[in-house]
């Protein structure tokens, strides 16, 4: 099994350090990186599994780095990790500024930062684990373009399939609209904003008990529940 890249861009060199330290022990890939302009050219050029992203930096700060990952499609689908020294500006920073994977707020223990570390790199492997997706009850098979909730085979259309692939396969992850568009449904295709929710509430229905996975974010979008 191959191991994760991680790449660490952040310029408080105690930091750094220690979380690089850390996550080597853990027998990850480690770099790091102090710059933001730089810490964007080596995301790019490494293409690394994970980025742990500090919000202020020099010369771009995280949040404009973060966009710009988040627009190329070499980098689109990178996990990004927010270190935030504010905790109540972090439903912000995940779902309107910068659409991360998750956060971290500062001061941080390095057990709990490991632990999030561990938690997107799984949730990246099931996307990634061969042919099938299994979450809370519903199982995905991309062979036979079939779903099943609870043993019971589910009729969906083609939009349904995507969008609760995309939740799934990201759980806990808070999707703006516009990204359930993109990421499911394809950046080359006109749908309204509004349109996912039509889907959404379809989707719901069709999976009837286990309808409360797919979570609604106030002023955000939507989410697959994490176990």
């Amino acid at each position: 099994m191959s191991t994760a890249r991680i790449l660490i861009i952040e310029d408080d060199t105690s930091i750094s350090d220690i979380v690089a330290y850390n996550l080597t022990q853990a027998q990850y890939d480690v770099s790091t990186c102090a710059d933001g302009a730089e810490g964007l050219r080596r995301a790019f050029q490494d293409q690394p599994d994970l980025i742990i992203l500090d919000l202020m930096l020099p010369s771009i700060d995280g949040i404009e780095i973060c966009r710009q990952l988040r627009a190329d499609a070499r980098s689109r689908d990178v996990l990004i990790l927010i270190l935030t020294a504010k905790a109540e500006e972090a439903d912000q920073v995940i779902g309107f500024a910068v659409n991360a994977d998750d956060y971290v707020t500062k001061p941080f223990s390095v057990k709990v930062l490991l632990e999030r570390v561990r938690t997107l790199l799984r949730r990246r492997k099931a996307k990634n684990d061969g042919d099938v997706v299994r979450q809370q009850g519903i199982l995905i098979d991309r062979v036979r373009h079939a779903v099943t909730a609870n043993g019971e085979k589910l009729d969906l259309t083609p939009t349904e399939f995507a969008i609760l692939e995309t939740l799934m396969t990201q759980a806990g992850r808070a999707f703006q609209r516009i990204d359930l568009i993109e990421s499911a449904i394809g950046d080359d295709t006109v749908v309204l904003e509004r349109t996912i929710d039509v889907h959404i509430r379809s989707l719901r229905k069709k999976l009837g008990p286990l309808a409360d996975l797919i979570e609604t974010v106030r002023g955000v979008g939507y989410r697959f529940r994490d176990s």
